[in-house]
């Protein structure tokens, strides 16, 4: 059992210590403190500066001699780099006497000739983007004769990785050798590359020796940088020579400079993008330096090093990136990750590279801090005469900490075995017990967990069960159709119930027993899967083997191509019985016709009822007036309080009637509106002046919020009035005693929102999607208080008629806000373009029930499009399907139908099936956003740099496919 008694953690640990320790140990420390800080700050004071101005003169100095070093040693490679150029020219320009025979090479079935084993010499390959009759076997021949050469120097310079020559007609002649038809794309282009087009005429028409980019080498020697020179035949540019350095080896170099304070160095290039990082860096800088790579996408294209390597891209970079900019030398104090770096330049002439030192400041200043240690044993001497007492002082509170901890660690251990056992899969462990309450609180919430899991899990078994069961009966088969034979397969109930025999069938014959209407379809289906390569589908009749035609859904996707000609040879999908759909939507569309006469006959049925109620409803009105008019002067009490509830009931009867035929008007579609525009301010205080006889006569208080006069809306300004007057009608009605109605406004993105809020008793958050349903009060049917129920259902519609929104926040107990939305009527100066959003705006549509996020998405999207805001998973869909925009903005977590849910049906739907959608959400389950069939997945609270961009990315890419 429970111990009755319990009282709070923090109060229990409070009472112990509070009672032994805390006054004297407080006033104790307060000194011994206050005597540390002073005198170490007084040390550290006195000798930080002189140690700085020493710190930044060694910093500097270290930077320009290492410069020194690595400018000699790149200088070296790059006269090795010319040195070679000259040799091969001369080797590619004179012809021997005999000529050499060219090395053994090996020709692959797709045309490429390549080196096949290592001879000790460099590997060759001849992409087939050269036809094998244009080959230049002599130029390979001569290029052999070099081999000894590039041996050398690559074997004398240790930060040389390989040698090559790259001819202008797609030859790479390099060392060391590689089994380079398995490594190079065989249709390789290589003048597409940058070790080769940086030294062509337009990018380097001195012809000397240039340095790369770091790039991810399609050879396999990871991430380099190349030296290379053109090798020029007059002014035809036969081919570029190139020294690769690998990144590697450069950091193994940068690893030996001789950095004081324990500091490291990098390498930046001309354009402000680190070359070389060691491992001190990549904590500062937050980066994994390239030395692992992939080659999946660099023997197709070219693969340089992200943005997230060049300092101007980095936010705590940046200023260090506009220093280097504007001189060739300096110091600049920089901060990674809150710890402040003194960081020195130096530009590198060779290749005008910058060379980086880094410091951290606190091994700069470690000998303040050792000054300081020495006056902290001054304050140790201190309290030494306070030792002993406090040795007894804290041996008797370790004695008190000591019980204080075990009374913790048992509840606390037995709650750990009580999640051990849950995960285990024992879901009713037994219950722990403890006298701290929010212990004994945890465990219960563990023992309830353990529960809640128990039902999930028979729930998830259940849900599996019937899974299977649906997939089994929901394909009528699953079909392969090989394009090559011409040949359709086909599993599962299809072949036994239209009776055709088992094992492959030709095309023809499976076309035969497709309905004659149908057969274009279908093979518009086929050529659209061979084509498009996604998810297509076409309905069409099937003959069954009794001459009777049914309805399939056949579906299908390319699943094998042909690696030379890209065609498809393979088609697989499944075949789904939709017969009883199609006689449900006959069914459905005679249904529809019916209901449609009903509704016709319904009007006129109300139409005429209301005009019968008119009739004696006015002579009722009429008269009452009149007797009221005749009893203000001599009349009895009672008389006119009858008087008054036959006026009173009159009169809500009368509104009644008006709402019936409006509603019924709306739903007959034979409502119209005068929209014009109209002056929100003027507006706003003639509905607050109708009301504030009501207000007043019920004890409240109005607070009324006008914008500047001249702010227009275009709407209807008769239905704009009603829907106000309802709203302030329903605060007075459901208000409390004294209550606050608040009348007021909201501007953005070219949109307005006015705003009625109480203080009344709120709605259930539950209820609230029923709220703007006709003849629903909520349970208010039976209160005293008046109403029909109709009239949020007309505000909502006239909202609607008027391209508005309209919607609703509250909270039992605090009260309600109702707001209508609508849009703003542009300035003159802006004629003809929507407010917020430039000329041929994008249409974006958010679907997302929360106000805040409403405004702050629009407000943020304002400059992008025109955002129109859907608060429903229904009424989204509605308006998606009749209307698709140029993007989707999805919240998961909506009221009526789950944003899940609501991307499922777009997808299915053939018009929608390749809209743009971003889904934003709360959600923390990864596994469950994945797998959502989406073009962008943001995060809330959101990131708006994150989100324009995104929207900019989609917006552009879906603009370009329009004008395609």
């Amino acid at each position: 059992m429970p111990s009755p008694f319990r009282i709070g953690l923090r109060q229990w640990i409070w009472r112990a210590f509070a009672r032994s320790a805390l006054i004297p140990l407080l006033l104790v420390e307060t000194v011994l403190i206050a005597v540390y800080l002073f005198s170490n700050g007084a040390i550290r004071d006195a000798q930080i500066e002189h140690l700085r101005e020493v710190a930044l003169f060694d910093l500097q100095s270290s930077a320009r001699q290492e410069s020194r070093n690595i400018d000699q040693q790149l200088a070296q490679v790059g006269a090795l780099t010319e040195l070679f150029r000259n040799l091969t020219a001369r080797a590619l320009l004179e012809t021997p006497t005999p000529p050499p025979a060219p090395p053994a090479l090996a020709t692959t079935p797709d045309g490429v000739r390549y080196s096949p084993e290592d001879r000790g010499g460099s590997a060759v390959f001849y992409a087939n983007s050269t036809p094998l009759e244009r080959q230049d076997l002599g130029k390979v021949a001569r290029m052999s004769s070099l081999d000894p050469l590039m041996k050398e120097l690559q074997q004398r310079n240790p930060l040389v990785a390989s040698l090559y020559f790259n001819s202008w007609d797609n030859y790479n002649h390099i060392y060391p050798w590689f089994l380079t038809h398995d490594q190079y794309p065989h249709d390789m282009v290589i003048p597409n590359y940058n070790f080769y087009y940086l030294a062509d005429a337009r990018h380097n028409p001195g012809r000397g020796m240039v340095w790369t980019d770091v790039y991810l080498d399609p050879a396999g020697h990871g991430w380099m940088m190349s030296a290379i020179a053109p090798v020029y035949r007059g002014d035809f540019l036969e081919g570029v020579v190139g020294l690769d350095v690998t990144v590697s080896n450069l950091l193994e170099q940068i690893g030996r400079l001789q950095v004081p304070w324990n500091g490291y160095a990098m390498l930046v290039s001309d354009d402000l993008t680190i070359m070389a990082l060691p491992e001190p860096g990549e904590d500062d800088f937050g980066l994994d330096e390239l030395t692992s790579h992939s080659y999946d996408e660099v023997i197709h294209s070219e693969l340089f090093k992200p943005e997230d390597f060049n300092l101007r891209r980095r936010p705590e970079t940046a200023g260090l990136a506009a220093a280097i900019a504007e001189r060739p030398e300096g110091m600049l104090t920089v901060e990674f990750r809150g710890r402040p770096r003194l960081v020195a330049w130096t530009t590198i002439p060779q290749t005008g590279w910058h060379l980086l030192t880094v410091v951290d400041e606190a091994s700069v200043f470690a000998e303040t801090n050792t000054v300081a240690g020495q006056y902290e044993r001054i304050g140790y001497l201190m309290i030494a005469g306070l030792v002993v007492f406090y040795l007894a002082f804290f041996g008797y509170m370790w004695l008190r900490a000591r019980h204080l901890s075990e009374r913790l660690l048992r509840p606390i251990d037995g709650i750990s075995r009580m999640m051990e056992a849950i995960g285990q899969g024992n879901w009713r462990p037994a219950r722990v017990t403890s006298q701290v309450e929010e212990l004994d609180a945890m465990a219960g919430h563990a023992g309830h967990m353990g529960e809640q899991l128990e039902q999930s899990e028979r729930q998830r078994q259940r849900t599996q069960e019937r899974l299977e069961l649906v997939l089994d009966s929901a394909t009528e088969s699953l079909w392969e159709h090989d394009w090559r034979t011409r040949r359709i397969s086909l599993r599962g109930r299809f072949c036994e119930r239209f009776g055709l025999p088992s094992g492959p069938l030709d095309h023809e014959v499976f076309m035969a027993r497709i309905h004659p209407e149908d057969v274009p379809r279908v093979e518009t289906g086929f050529r659209l899967i061979d084509s498009s390569g996604g998810l297509c589908e076409a309905e069409f009749r099937f003959r069954d083997s009794r001459g009777s035609y049914h309805w399939l859904l056949g579906r299908g996707r390319v699943v094998e191509r042909d690696p030379v000609t890209g065609q498809a040879v393979l088609l697989a999908g499944t075949h789904v019985d939709i017969d009883t759909l199609k006689r449900t939507e006959a069914d459905l569309r005679l249904a529809i016709g019916e209901a449609q006469a009903a509704s016709h006959a319904k009007s006129r049925f109300i139409s005429s009822v209301s005009h019968e109620l008119r009739t004696p409803l006015n002579a009722i009105y009429g008269f009452a007036q009149l007797l009221r008019l005749g009893h203000d002067a001599h009349g009895e009490a009672q008389e006119v309080a009858y008087l008054d509830e036959i006026l009173t009931a009159s009169r809500h009867l009368s509104q009644l009637v008006d709402d019936i035929l409006d509603w019924s008007n709306i739903q007959a579609e034979k409502f119209s509106l005068e929209m014009q525009p109209v002056e929100v301010a003027g507006l706003m205080a003639e509905c607050a002046e109708l009301v504030r006889l009501d207000v007043e006569a019920r004890g409240l208080y109005l607070n009324l919020d006008l914008p500047d006069r001249g702010l227009l809306i275009r709407a209807d300004p008769r239905r704009l009035r009603q829907v106000l007057l309802n709203l302030l009608s329903n605060a007075i009605k459901y208000n409390t005693p004294a209550g606050q109605i608040s009348l007021t406004y909201q501007v953005a993105a070219g949109h307005i929102r006015l705003i009625v809020e109480d203080t009344g008793l709120g709605i259930d958050k539950s209820k609230q999607a029923q709220l703007f349903e006709p003849f629903q009060r909520l349970g208010q049917e039976n209160s005293a208080i008046q109403g029909t129920g109709i009239g949020l259902s007309l505000c909502r519609q006239f909202a609607s008629l008027m391209g508005g929104s309209m919607g609703v926040n509250s909270e039992p107990g605090i009260g309600s806000s109702f707001w209508i939305e609508l849009s703003l009527v542009p300035d003159e100066k802006d004629a003809g373009v929507p407010v917020g959003a430039p000329e041929s705006a994008a249409r974006i549509f958010y679907v997302e029930d929360n106000p805040s996020s409403q405004f702050l998405v629009r407000k943020a999207l304002a400059g992008l499009g025109e955002v129109s805001v859907i608060d429903s998973g229904k009424a989204a869909l509605e308006r998606i399907l009749a209307s698709p925009p140029d993007l989707l903005l999805l919240d998961l977590n909506l009221p009526d139908l789950g944003g899940e849910r609501v991307l499922e049906i777009l997808r299915r739907h053939p018009a929608t099936r390749s809209l743009p959608v971003v889904v934003l959400s709360a959600v923390a389950d990864a596994e469950r956003l994945v797998r959502l069939d989406c073009q962008g997945l943001l995060g809330k609270p959101l990131d708006l740099d994150e989100l324009c961009g995104l929207v900019a990315t989609l917006l552009s890419h879906t603009g370009s496919l329009r004008a395609l």
